[in-house]
């Protein structure tokens, strides 16, 4: 009995051993699986970083040229504006000086005729 006993303990003790060295392994596969999974998160996360830098950059670049563009526009309508206002003052001055010469050119006339 003791015998019987004693060698039931063996086996037991063996297949105990054999199922912790199998939970041994399994942990170690899973917790290298999990270093894994982190790594290529982190890989992840760093490309989305790295995308969106490039992205903010690139629309920083854009936006700097659309306020340049802007800024010329704004300067060329206000270079137009005061050219117009020059021109109508031009032609006011052209207007009087016509209406003038017509008055001289009648006055002369009128002279001419008496």
């Amino acid at each position: 009995q003791l015998h019987l006993t004693v060698s039931e303990k063996n086996e037991l003790t063996k297949s105990l051993e054999m199922v912790q060295k199998e939970l041994q392994e399994k942990e170690s596969e899973i917790k290298k699986e999990i270093a894994e999974y982190k790594e290529r998160l982190l890989q992840a996360e760093k490309e989305h970083q790295d995308a969106l830098t490039e992205a903010k950059q690139k629309n920083e670049v854009e936006i700097e040229a659309c306020q340049d563009k802007m800024n010329l526009l704004e300067h060329f309508i206000s270079s137009q504006k005061l050219e117009i206002e020059h021109l109508k003052s031009n032609k006011e001055e052209l207007s009087n000086s016509l209406k003038e010469a017509n008055q001289s050119l009648g006055e002369l006339l009128k002279t001419k005729v008496r």
